[in-house]
Parts: C-alpha cells; sequence; structure tokens
C-alpha cells in the first residue's frame, strides 16, 4: 500500500529520481524509500516491482542481472522525464517531509497517550490494593501486605505491557517505527520510572 502522499503516477516518478542517483536493485530502492521516509513506510515488493516493469517498458529505465541480482538503471528518456518533471517532483518531495512528520506525530501522541494510561493505570490499582487492605482481617503484616500489592502493580505492568506491545506492532507493521522514536521511547519510560520512584520519597 502506498501513503497518501503518492498520488496516480508520483510513485512512478519517484523511482525515477531515485535511479537518477545511481542505478538501484529492488531491494535497494525500497530501503532508499524507506530512508526518504524516516522509517515511516517501507513499500512492499509487490508495490515496487510492477512499477520497475512498467519503466521498463516505456524506455525509461533498463535491467542487468547481476548474479542472483536485476540492477534498474535510468535512461536518457527516463532523465528527460524528469527534467520535464522537475516541478512536480519537487512538490512531492515536499509532500514526502510533511508526511514523515505528520506520521512520527500520530506514534508520538500514541506513546504518550500509553504512558498516560499506564500511569492510571497504577494509581487505579494502588487505589484497589488500599481498599482491599482495609477489609482485611487484623493483623496482616506491612510484609504480607507489600507483597500483596507488589503483585497487583506487576499484574497492571503486565497488562500495559501487552497492550503497548501490541500497538508497537501495529506501528511497526505499517513502518512507522524508527530509531528516534526507540530513543524517546527509552527517555519517557526512564521518566516515567524516576516519578514512580519520587512517589516513595527516593
Amino acid at each position: 500500500m502506498t501513503p497518501p502522499v503518492f498520488s496516480h503516477g508520483s510513485l512512478r516518478l519517484y523511482l525515477l529520481s531515485l535511479l537518477d542517483e545511481s542505478p538501484k536493485h529492488g531491494y535497494e530502492l525500497i530501503q532508499a524509500l524507506e530512508q526518504r521516509f524516516g522509517g515511516t513506510y517501507s513499500p512492499s515488493a509487490g508495490t515496487i516491482y510492477p512499477r520497475l516493469a512498467k519503466l521498463e517498458e516505456e524506455g525509461l529505465v533498463t535491467k542487468t542481472s547481476q548474479g542472483r541480482k536485476t540492477v534498474y538503471e535510468i535512461t536518457e528518456a527516463g532523465r528527460a522525464e524528469l527534467r520535464s518533471r522537475h516541478d512536480e517532483l519537487r512538490d512531492i518531495e515536499a509532500e514526502v517531509t510533511d508526511s514523515v512528520r505528520r506520521l512520527a506525530d500520530e506514534v508520538r501522541v500514541g506513546v504518550k497517550q500509553a504512558l498516560t494510561s499506564l500511569r492510571a493505570e497504577l494509581a487505579s490499582a494502588a487505589r484497589e490494593s488500599q481498599a482491599k487492605e482495609s477489609v482485611r482481617p487484623p493483623g496482616n503484616d506491612p510484609q504480607t501486605q507489600a507483597r500483596f500489592a507488589l503483585r497487583e502493580a506487576e499484574l497492571a505492568l503486565t497488562e500495559f505491557r501487552q497492550q503497548l506491545r501490541s500497538d508497537l506492532r501495529v506501528h511497526a507493521a505499517r513502518g512507522q517505527l524508527t530509531d528516534g522514536f526507540v530513543q524517546r521511547l527509552r527517555a519517557d519510560l526512564a521518566r516515567l520510572r524516576a516519578d514512580i520512584l519520587e512517589s516513595f520519597g527516593r
């Protein structure tokens, strides 16, 4: 599935621009597109190869076999089309930049919402634990109560981890996870841990 930025014919033109930089085989084109989108979009082989075949049929690219790989190279006719559609290609580049920013924002908002949900779940687990402790028969020592609260907190964390893991897998399948996102996630989790420890007076 192509992202909204690639309207009809746009991906075809963008592939020509990538081949104008240097000859590439299909997987290299997929990687180049993924890098241009900052990891937020990774086209499938079923998206790329039919367009390459069409470009070859139109005489805009040629292909040669190098071992087990097929390398595609732009022709003079292909370069001529790029020159004639220079303004259109420039607009596509601008739209790619906007698309990357929008997809990254969506992932970032999703993680923030997940962290907010975790804080709420931990607070709820703490309140429920306190409520259960209040109706227990007297004589329970603090260590027993702490072990019970720990078990409830671990259940809340396990539930949150499963939910967030499922959300991240969905975004990963869409090619929306990047190294920068992972770094922000680590930082957000570190801040959350610090907040929790602070509640214990540490």
